[in-house]
């Protein structure tokens, strides 16, 4: 896979999608983590939290990459992924647990632990868009993570005011796991002679996890709005 080739860009863009799309938590708890701190070093807990947990993500990453290839791993991971791109659309979830650190230290601890438990769908999801390719996962992350850190309010006030962008992040993590499960041995072996298979799999995946997550979505926002007006 060459350099500049339209495949390879259009990996890398699907990473850097992955990367924006699941990073939006970790961007909030950064920011949770660093609160009570001054002014200057809440700018240093989160340039070095960052730095750290970057560094943990690649090494983490490349850990995926490489397990990938053991036999089983691919559809085990394409499956998770699955799961995960439908929680992306139904999960709220709220960050009251995440403590402010109230010395530079304890933010800086705080920022990378959390970040890193938080990580574990974004290492997966770019472990198997990367297809085998370190290069991908080092440039997609090194574009990636600024944009999160810098842009975290900007992105995060996007996806309220645009929920569709969830839904695009979710239709490109339902067809990582599609390819994913597809480049598993032993399903590569039998669809092989006919790749419309994949193609068309990847298709149903993607309105199945769309349709579940918008119902599920719907679902949970009428309980709440029966419980409020029951309240009232």
């Amino acid at each position: 896979m060459e350099i500049l080739s339209l495949e390879f860009l259009s990996k890398l863009l699907t990473i850097v999608v992955i990367d924006l799309v699941l990073a939006g938590d970790n961007a909030i708890v950064i920011g949770l983590a660093s609160r009570k701190l001054p002014q200057e070093q809440r700018k240093k807990a989160i340039f070095w939290g960052t730095a750290g947990a970057v560094t943990l993500r690649i090494i983490a990453t490349v850990s995926i990459v490489w397990l990938l290839k053991i036999p089983g791993l691919l559809l085990v991971g394409g499956l998770i992924l699955v799961w995960i791109s439908y929680n992306l659309l139904v999960d709220n979830d709220n960050h009251e647990d995440v403590k402010a650190g109230t010395s530079f230290w304890s933010a800086l601890r705080t920022i990378i632990l959390a970040d890193t438990i938080m990580s574990l769908d974004n290492v997966l999801a770019v472990g198997g868009a990367a297809h085998g390719s370190i290069l991908l996962v080092v440039i997609g992350l090194v574009i990636s993570v600024p944009l999160v850190v810098w842009g975290s309010t900007l992105f995060i006030k996007l996806v309220d005011r645009f929920p569709i962008i969830l839904y695009i992040g979710s239709g490109v993590l339902a067809w990582t796991a599609g390819g994913m499960i597809a480049e598993e041995p032993i399903i590569h072996d039998f669809i092989k002679d006919f790749p419309w298979i994949e193609y068309a799999v990847n298709i149903v995946l993607i309105v199945l996890v769309l349709l579940a997550g918008y119902l599920r979505k719907q679902k949970k926002e009428n309980n709440i709005t029966h419980t409020m007006g029951g309240n009232g």
